[in-house]
């Protein structure tokens, strides 16, 4: 698998994910991870839930952001604009992160994105262009325009970010080190690799399992070829994970080291999200509750284990949620 490409350079040391915890707490304290009972009885074994819908932006992108930009200071080459393009979360953590530093910002998002994500994004002064039918024809765009203008392009995937979005994944694994298995969503790879690199850097026998929609399947259907394997994209719940081509940096890293990739389709994805919400009170948007999904789809090999799973973002338009929940309902 992408045999031309060394993982080591592209996953932060133990040193660096502490220094990069350092640069996120400026912002924000290391977010909770709580063992809830009715979830634990759910699943029919301990079950533990990290709460990244409880940063500033409701996801854990906004770590990443952080650390890029944090880098580019360190190194003296803070750009006057960045471009970047995303489905809202990455969006958010660039708004949030150039803000810091005095940056202008402009995020690519296809037509059609989500209402409440766009707002959140524009609240925080990002420029907003919506292009493309998928984030994949956004992202294109978004490079054309940062050649065009001469501005800093911020990639999806980049050591910088998964700097800091190790970060949770180290709080994680030290709060709870009795975890056997951990269910991380794959969107373009950063959670699902940050998540490898906190295994590797704290020497966790953690298995980490990935988790694509069945309705976004490249990563799957690029780690079962050995090569990037372009994909159709029709999941119309877990916009997180809505990606039509894999990031080939990230199956690198996944590729020896993540356990095995489960694929769950939107209705299991909704009743998902309304399981979280019965049980922790918590809002999940579709990414956000695929770990849940891919756990109770192998509920019956997880007894007896310690499971943790990463709610990635609590992000999603409330016409979209309650409708969630009354599918979840009648699932």
């Amino acid at each position: 698998m992408n045999a031309r490409i060394d993982p080591s350079p592209l996953l932060p040391t133990l040193a660096d994910i502490e220094a990069a915890a350092q640069v996120v707490y400026r912002d924000f304290a290391a977010t909770p991870q709580y063992r809830w009972g009715l979830l634990s009885q759910r699943l029919g074994t301990d079950c533990w839930l990290k709460h990244e819908n409880h940063t500033p932006v409701g996801a854990f992108k906004i770590r990443g952001g952080l650390t890029y930009f944090d880098q580019l200071a360190q190194r003296g080459r803070l750009p006057q604009e960045v471009i970047s393009a995303t489905r809202g979360n990455h969006g958010q953590s660039m708004g949030w992160a150039a803000r810091r530093h005095g940056v202008a910002c402009t995020i690519v998002v296809p037509r059609g994105n989500s209402i409440e994500k766009n707002a959140a994004m524009r609240a925080l002064g990002v420029t907003l262009i919506e292009h493309g039918d998928d984030f994949q024809e956004a992202r294109e765009h978004a490079m054309h325009l940062a050649q065009q203008r001469g501005a800093h392009m911020v990639p999806s995937f980049h050591p910088d970010l998964l700097r800091g979005v190790s970060t949770y994944w180290w709080e994680f694994l030290r709060a709870v080190p009795q975890l056997d298995v951990v269910y991380v969503p794959i969107g373009q790879g950063s959670g699902a690799c940050s998540a490898i690199a906190a295994k590797l850097a704290l020497r966790h026998p953690v298995r980490v399992v990935g988790v694509v929609s069945s309705h976004a399947t490249t990563y799957a259907d690029s780690l079962a070829a050995g090569r990037v394997v372009e994909a159709p994209v029709t999941t119309q719940l877990a916009d997180g994970m809505a990606c039509r081509v894999a990031d080939p940096e990230a199956l690198a890293v996944l590729a020896p080291h993540i356990d095995h990739i489960v694929q769950v389709s939107d209705a299991e994805v909704a009743a998902a999200m309304q399981a979280l919400f019965t049980d922790t009170h918590n809002v999940a948007e579709g990414a956000g509750a695929a770990a849940l999904a891919a756990a109770l789809q192998e509920r019956d090999q997880l007894q007896g284990l310690h499971v943790g799973l990463a709610l990635t973002g609590g992000n999603v338009d409330a016409p979209v949620f309650a409708q969630a929940l009354q599918a979840g309902t009648a699932s």
